[in-house]
């Protein structure tokens, strides 16, 4: 699984984040209550990845960040590149060993959480930390980056409210009485080109990355993984040399040069400012015509896969596409 947004710009500066003086004395109040009980049971492995509805929210986010870190992953059936993220995070969850939990919300049910959190697309993930709500990152993202997000988010954690975790027991069951969903799961036809994938990128190697999606994408032209981590490959390709200055004069200054506009809406993209992307390739589409408007609006698409067709970004862009060329 790939980034929609490759620069992770959605990412709070976790070590800037400032705690509340009240959360810390309630997290610090929480570890004391369960010191004097004897401490908290191990749980089981399982028992690190959560339902939660918003009748339950309180007691399963809330009450919890003040022992442990609570990631929160809003999510929807509907929704495909949820379908990639959501098990890598359940399996980073089992992975850190406890020092993180992992809430799954379904927004479909959850409505309420979802305007709360004032969320515009999913997927979408946040953090709380003793009751602090912090936002994390929208849509998918590289396994390197998301780990990189979450050894921040428990550095915090730690060093800010003395969060060291859950115990976790790898022999125990769940609550259900199911083993610690530990069972090996056999390879995918296509796991191995996938994680070569990956690691190019985790490594920087872009044309890597980009070769190893093609060669999923030979043999099953539709996979979704393939496609997106293509796309989100090829965009961190094309802006790797860039010099961001001076791409953004070129576009300033030439408003009706489409190969100027597309590498700007590039650099928006990558640096977060998905709206602005694609209104600029819009109105590419609008100024120009012949070759430069096809290779505007083809941008445009190509930019669609990089964030999602369910993304309601993407469906408003599309949207003015069709007003744009009908």
């Amino acid at each position: 699984m790939q980034p929609r947004n490759m620069s992770m710009s959605g990412v709070v500066d976790l070590a800037a984040v400032k705690a509340a003086g009240e959360a810390k004395a309630k997290a610090e109040q929480a570890r004391a209550e369960a010191a004097r009980q004897g401490g908290a049971a191990a749980v089981a492995p399982s028992a690190l990845v959560i339902d939660v509805d918003e009748a339950g929210f309180e007691r399963d986010v809330l009450q919890r960040s003040a022992e442990v870190p609570v990631v929160i992953d809003f999510w929807a059936e509907w929704c495909e590149p949820c379908k990639q993220l959501g098990p890598l995070l359940e399996r980073l969850a089992v992975e850190y060993d406890g020092r993180f939990l992992l809430a799954k919300v379904d927004v479909d049910a959850n409505q309420m959480l979802m305007q709360q959190f004032g969320i515009q697309g999913i997927p979408a993930v946040f953090a709380v930390v003793a009751g602090q709500a912090l936002p994390l990152f929208q849509g998918a993202a590289p396994e390197a980056q998301i780990r990189q997000t979450l050894d921040q988010l428990i550095q915090v954690g730690e060093e800010r409210f003395g969060l060291t975790g859950i115990a976790v027991d790898p022999d125990a069951e769940s609550s259900d009485g199911a083993a610690a969903a530990q069972a090996p799961v056999p390879a995918g036809p296509y796991d191995a080109l996938l994680e070569a994938a990956m690691s190019a990128l985790d490594a920087g190697d872009l044309a890597g990355a980009v070769q190893a999606y093609k060669n999923v994408l030979a043999d099953d032209p539709g996979h979704p993984e393939a496609k997106l981590g293509l796309a989100q490959a090829e965009l961190l390709a094309r802006v790797q040399d860039m010099d961001p200055a001076a791409v953004r004069k070129n576009a300033a200054d030439n408003p009706a040069d489409a190969g100027a506009q597309i590498a700007a809406a590039d650099l928006d993209l990558v640096g977060g400012h998905v709206e602005d992307a694609f209104s600029r390739l819009v109105d590419a589409v609008r100024r120009t015509v012949g070759e430069e408007r096809d290779a505007a609006r083809l941008r445009l698409l190509e930019l669609f896969e990089v964030i999602g067709p369910e993304d309601p970004r993407v469906v408003a862009a599309r949207q003015a596409l069709a007003r744009v060329l009908f």
